[in-house]
């Protein structure tokens, strides 16, 4: 939802968005009524198929100007997936991040997910681990290349069956500076912005505290998506501190 309201407005969307999404809610009625008129036009024409009512399939929020996607997400997972490539590791650890992401990277080098929910596939170069960002199952200083994005955020708000925790995010952080090796590389993200608890979906960190969270590892670069939805790339650490919902990209080495 765009950022141009009153927060009470913000307020009664979040709480009314799991039940029914207010921007379908007010489209529905005229988009139903474009598919009658669709349906009664297509089958009007020479050639159109014998059809059963029952198998009508209303697809009615897809007309759109331009393709829709989450900036976050398609800018995040390309972002670590050149760097990942241009490293030529052998085998990539992943934890938590979207499964899109590390069924394509499967297709470079051998791929571990670990997530308190296995992803339950048949591929090739890919296995899923049960377990905790909290308590990861590696040793100290195992793994050379490690990922997790936009993950530590929720950590500690239950929002995916976890144990409530206001440390959440700062214990996930400290656990995958622990197994990370010596010489390895963490690419990391999550939104930042001016902090805020936006409970129980996520929170948002400044820069500057994720900095402090892996204050054992050095920043080779950071680079962001802001407000805006415009990537940029090897910014400032101040750049991204005073957007609403940003997305920090965070790559550190140890």
């Amino acid at each position: 939802m765009s950022r141009k309201y009153p927060k009470f407005i913000y307020f009664l969307y979040n709480f009314i968005n799991p039940i029914i999404n207010p921007h379908r809610l007010v489209k529905f009625i005229p988009e139903y009524l474009n598919f009658f008129k669709n349906l009664i036009k297509y089958f009007r024409m020479g050639g159109a198929e014998k059809f059963s009512f029952f198998d009508l399939t209303p697809s009615l929020y897809e007309r759109t100007p331009s393709s829709g996607f989450d900036r976050h997400y398609f800018y995040q997972d390309i972002w670590a997936a050149r760097r990942i490539i241009k490293s030529q590791v052998k085998r990539h650890i992943d934890v938590g991040s979207r499964v899109d992401f590390v069924g394509f990277l499967s297709a470079v080098c051998k791929v571990t997910f670990v997530d308190i929910r296995p992803l339950e596939v048949n591929l090739k170069n890919f296995e899923s681990v049960k377990g905790n960002i909290i308590s990861l199952p590696f040793k100290d200083n195992s793994i050379p290349s490690l990922s997790c994005l936009h993950v530590a955020e929720h950590i500690g708000l239950g929002r995916y069956g976890d144990k409530l925790d206001p440390k959440g995010t700062e214990r996930a952080c400290r656990e995958l500076t622990r197994v990370l090796a010596k010489g390895g590389n963490l690419y990391f993200s999550l939104p930042v912005g001016k902090p805020k608890l936006c409970f129980n979906a996520h929170r948002i960190h400044s820069p500057e505290q994720i900095l402090q969270y892996f204050s054992g590892l050095k920043l080779v670069e950071l680079s962001g998506v802001n407000d805006k939805g415009i990537f940029r790339e090897k910014i400032a650490v101040d750049r991204l501190k005073n957007e609403n919902y940003a997305c920090g990209l965070f790559w550190f080495k140890k």
